[in-house]
């Protein structure tokens, strides 16, 4: 398989940290042949659509075809990602049934059923999975690359390192650097991942427009946690230049403008990008710094809060810190925003986690519900200079 087919699956195992995602194993049956289920908008026609509408319908006829599933799945996946749109995960999952339960199925389902876990924050079963695939196949880079992601995410550094060490044999030099430049910059070496990243992407000139924003977002990243905004802008808006609609690229520069209380510019940068929960969430924060409101902002707010609401009654928790950074900003009730926090830190470990329990911690006035996340970023040097002048305010409190 050409790597340029596989990345785009390591992508949304990053992104879906940060959209709702709601994946189902049953679909849903209508009460009657005359219910509404959605209203679609009108579009001009759309190839990858297409792709999609068509590989369902060949599947329909060939249920058992292991090869078509996989094909529809991760072009749902890869449609998901780029519309942030979670309705595609569910019909990845679909088109996976026969295989979902299986114990060995084959080697791609294995991959597609861990993204899909993951994305559901069913990390166990997904890196119960992976460790399957190691077995079966040791020399597929897809696997070690998404189980190094789930790693990074829990925050054992460790053990992410060990999934990274074999993409050296086994990814193109993008790729691999990437990947293992995240973790660094990660766990006390973010100056040393800055300068690689830096020069192997002016050096190659063969990435896809996948590894080449993938590489940089997560160099802007890792520049912004050092505090160096204008190299984290100007990679930012280098990735953008590709021209690839990149909901969390979109995330991550709007939250870099926010720190920078540039709310303006997130306003403009999101105004069409209601639909992702994720970049609602950031759109609203944005809204509510501006002077008069915007129009829209109660709109805003009162569809987010409905999310957040229907979740809790379906019984998916899976998002807290993105309703911890809700709650916290939009409600202002630090006890609650504090309560989520610490939910979502017995899940998920990456900086903007460390960031929502520190800061949830300090309004709320209880530095000792601080202590995991303190913890956390010594044990692990964290390079971060917001999260050490949280961390400074808070041992002062």
């Amino acid at each position: 398989m050409a790597w340029r087919r596989i990345l785009p699956l390591w992508v949304p195992c990053i992104l879906l940290c940060g959209i709702p995602i709601v994946v189902r194993s049953e679909p849903y049956l209508p009460r009657d042949g005359g219910e509404v289920l959605e209203k679609l908008r009108a579009v001009a026609f759309d190839p990858a659509t297409h792709e999609i509408h068509e590989l369902r319908s060949r599947l329909a006829g060939e249920p058992g075809n292991v090869a078509l599933a996989c094909r529809l799945a991760r072009r749902c996946i890869e449609r998901s990602r780029m519309d942030a749109d979670p309705r595609f995960l569910g019909r990845a999952q679909s088109a996976l049934a026969p295989w979902w339960n299986a114990a060995t199925p084959p080697i791609e389902v294995l991959v597609l059923r861990a993204t899909l876990k993951q994305s559901q924050h069913d990390f166990t079963n997904a890196l119960a999975d992976l460790d399957v695939a190691t077995r079966i196949a040791p020399r597929n880079p897809q696997v070690w690359l998404t189980r190094a992601t789930i790693l990074m995410v829990l925050g054992q550094y460790a053990q992410a390192r060990q999934a990274c060490l074999p993409l050296a044999q086994l990814a193109p030099g993008l790729v691999a650097l990437t990947a293992l430049a995240n973790l660094s910059s990660l766990n006390g070496g973010a100056e040393t991942a800055c300068g690689l990243l830096q020069k192997t992407l002016a050096a190659d000139v063969s990435a896809s427009v996948d590894e080449k924003i993938w590489a940089l977002t997560s160099l802007a990243e890792a520049e912004a946690r050092l505090g160096q905004m204008a190299q984290a802008e100007a990679d930012f808006k280098a990735a953008l230049a590709l021209g690839q609609h990149d909901p969390y690229l979109l995330g991550a520069y709007a939250d870099v403008l926010l720190d920078q209380d540039r709310a303006a510019e997130v306003a403009d940068l999101l105004k069409n990008e209601t639909r992702a929960d994720a970049l609602l969430l950031r759109l609203a924060l944005a809204e509510s710094a501006l002077a008069p409101t915007p129009a829209a902002f109660p709109a805003h707010v009162a569809s987010l809060s409905a999310q957040f609401k229907a979740g809790h009654l379906r019984g998916d928790f899976v998002h807290q810190r993105e309703e911890a950074r809700f709650v916290l900003r939009l409600r202002h009730q630090p006890r609650e925003a504090l309560r989520l926090a610490q939910a979502n830190w017995q899940v998920q470990r990456e900086p903007a986690d460390v960031r929502i329990l520190l800061e949830s911690a300090l309004a709320a006035e209880d530095p000792t519900a601080a202590q995991p996340a303190l913890d956390f970023m010594r044990t692990n040097h964290l390079e971060a200079v917001q999260l050490a002048s949280l961390a400074e305010k808070i041992n002062r409190q």
